[in-house]
């Protein structure tokens, strides 16, 4: 749909509707069914370099099995997100280099798993972050994006401010609005002073527009991917919705995110991002 398209990271997506990493992302089978019922971006579940039986949330086969999979998909002219863990800076370097030699388009280093938290500890301080980031970003071609985790203990601008100087494009952010917003899609307005409503919303803020944000959690329906959209996200990620529906979510999503485009009088997505206004 013409009205959800967009660009992350420079690269070209055809809805700014896709999956989280996990949900329906990690064997072969309910991949391939997520690319026949959505035309946008899949993302991949987490992976190391040999695979991991726990915790749950990282089971995974490896980064080969991930690797045959994506170039499958690429051929196809699929547009993949690989996601990346590791238990250190080498294996995640050695994770991130495999999948872009696969021709992923996007590569999502998850430091924000408690995995990687406890082991590399890439958010312990900003030197910590700068290692790990710049190191995949010296071996890789496809744009970065970093998953922030989301209670933050450094500074955020600080952090965008990094972002920005190793040239990481996309931040995934906590998609953490408050449960009683009031949002006015028709004005673009929620209801109180002006206030930093979500790590996404934040993020947006400090980042000055810079990079772009991806927003994850809570994104149900059309109307919670258009006020996250309104708060700053280019695009955001769907995971318990596609736990429960299967893998009809995305579309369905999508559908309801381009008519309330079209109701409001907006022809692409781009025309809403970052434009919420406070009331009082």
């Amino acid at each position: 749909m013409e009205r959800t398209t967009i660009r992350l990271g420079g690269v070209a997506l055809s809805s700014s509707v896709m999956n989280a990493s996990g949900p329906h992302s990690a064997e072969k089978a309910e991949i391939f069914e997520l690319s026949t019922h959505h035309g946008g971006a899949i993302v991949f579940k987490s992976c190391n370099i040999a695979g991991l039986e726990a915790p749950d949330n990282l089971k995974n086969r490896g980064v080969e099995h991930f690797a045959g999979i994506a170039r499958e998909l690429d051929a196809r002219g699929k547009s993949i997100i690989g996601s990346v863990v590791g238990n250190s800076e080498d294996e995640i370097v050695k994770v991130a280099t495999a999948l872009d030699r696969a021709g992923v388009k996007i590569i999502e280093l998850n430091l924000a798993d408690d995995y990687v938290q406890n082991s590399v500890a890439p958010f312990a301080n900003m030197e910590r972050l700068k290692s790990v980031v710049g190191r995949v970003r010296g071996e890789v071609q496809a744009a970065l994006a970093v998953k922030v985790p989301p209670r933050l203990a450094l500074d955020p601008r600080a952090v965008a401010d990094l972002f920005k100087a190793l040239r990481v494009a996309i931040a995934v952010c906590a998609n953490d609005l408050p449960k009683d917003l009031e949002v006015d899609l028709a004005t673009g307005t929620a209801q109180g002073a002006p206030r930093t409503l979500s790590q996404a919303h934040g993020f947006y803020q400090v980042s000055e527009g810079l990079i772009d944000v991806v927003a994850v959690g809570g994104i149900n329906g059309g109307r919670d991917a258009y006020v996250a959209h309104l708060t700053g996200a280019r695009a955001v990620q769907v995971g318990s919705a596609l736990i429960k529906e299967g893998a009809g979510a995305l579309g369905r999503i999508d559908r309801e995110l381009d008519g309330l485009l079209e109701a409001h009088g907006h022809a692409s997505v781009g025309e809403i991002i970052g434009q919420l206004r406070f009331a009082g």
